[in-house]
């Protein structure tokens, strides 16, 4: 792993930060962070210094690093097809008027077909895989879910939506390919195809590790099989590092309880906010979500002057609760 220094007039990513405005991504997945952003910046202190670096394992939309753009990042995915996409932003291989070009064309198919091109390109990009057809995919696809088969296929269907790529819609897309370009471009960031061992491995005691895994008991068919073995694996590893981190899981619906932040992540720092997801196969995981956020105690905030803070024993985390006003 090749990261450079950062020159000493590059500004540094320092947390806690308060953002103002919180850019979207041009990939959709379920559990995307967007709306939880500031909630989730505000909550991790972590000051980014010369050869630190900001690691991800599960990189998913890119939500997370592109807002605070640090200067060095790791940034892993065992889906491939997002690698190659954010890989192809950085080398300019993927660009506005390319992408406009492209959209524009295959929307008037799509149009034209009724719908039915959808299948033709999932088709095109199961033998082919281009990031061009995986945006396509994407941002037409059911409920914006990013979900493939145990052959690695993507296999969502159609949103029914034949005038998906209007104009508006494709202006939309458009820009986001632009705010993601300018917020990698200059940076030293290392995008991976690989899993969150290899991950971990690179971690060093300054760095930063965010991770986002599948949400046990919801979307875990997002890219590969995750079971509770291998989320039991990631926790152990995880504690065990030198360096700071956090997890986002979610915590508790309507329904009920996530029986594995206990289990497996007991003795951290959470901060618990309420928010709605938008982005789900199912009514039922497109509900209001108590979501979490696990931080290695040294690295969370605290701001007891304007929230309650309620401090656990030494085996439960220390729970700061956020209203979803403070969220969205």
């Amino acid at each position: 792993m090749n990261i450079r220094n950062c020159p000493d007039n590059m500004k540094m990513a320092h947390l806690p930060l308060k953002i103002g405005h919180v850019g979207t991504p041009p990939l959709k997945c379920q559990g995307i962070k967007t709306k939880l952003i500031p909630f989730i910046f505000r909550s991790i202190q972590w000051q980014e210094k010369d050869k630190t670096k900001w690691i991800e394992p599960f990189l998913g939309s890119g939500v997370v690093a592109l807002n605070l753009a640090p200067n060095r990042a790791l940034l892993f995915d065992t889906n491939e097809h997002i690698i190659r996409f954010y890989k192809d932003i950085q080398t300019g291989t993927l660009n506005a008027e390319n992408v406009r070009d492209f959209l524009v064309a295959e929307g008037a198919k799509l149009l034209e077909s009724g719908g039915e091109y959808f299948y033709e390109v999932r088709e095109r990009f199961n033998n082919k895989g281009t990031s061009l057809d995986f945006l396509f995919l994407n941002r037409s696809c059911f409920n914006g879910v990013m979900r493939f088969n145990s052959k690695g296929r993507f296999n969502v269907p159609f949103c029914h939506k034949p005038g998906r790529f209007s104009q508006a819609y494709v202006t939309k897309i458009t820009n986001q390919i632009v705010w993601a370009s300018n917020r990698i471009r200059d940076k030293n960031w290392m995008f991976c195809a690989g899993g969150w061992k290899d991950a971990l491995a690179q971690a060093e005691p300054n760095d930063f590790v965010y991770l986002d895994p599948p949400y046990i008991g919801r979307h875990t068919d997002y890219y590969n099989s995750w079971n509770g073995d291998e989320a039991k694996e990631l926790a152990v590893a995880t504690k065990n590092l030198t360096c700071g981190f956090a997890l986002s899981m979610w915590l508790e619906n309507r329904y009920r309880k996530n029986s594995h932040i206990e289990e497996c992540w007991s003795g951290l720092d959470a901060r618990i906010c309420t928010h709605f997801y938008h982005v789900g196969s199912t009514e039922s995981l497109r509900n209001s979500m108590d979501e979490g956020l696990f931080v290695k105690p040294g690295y969370s905030t605290a701001d007891e002057g304007k929230q309650s803070v309620r401090k656990a024993s030494a085996d439960t985390p220390t729970v700061l609760s956020l209203p979803l006003d403070e969220v969205v």
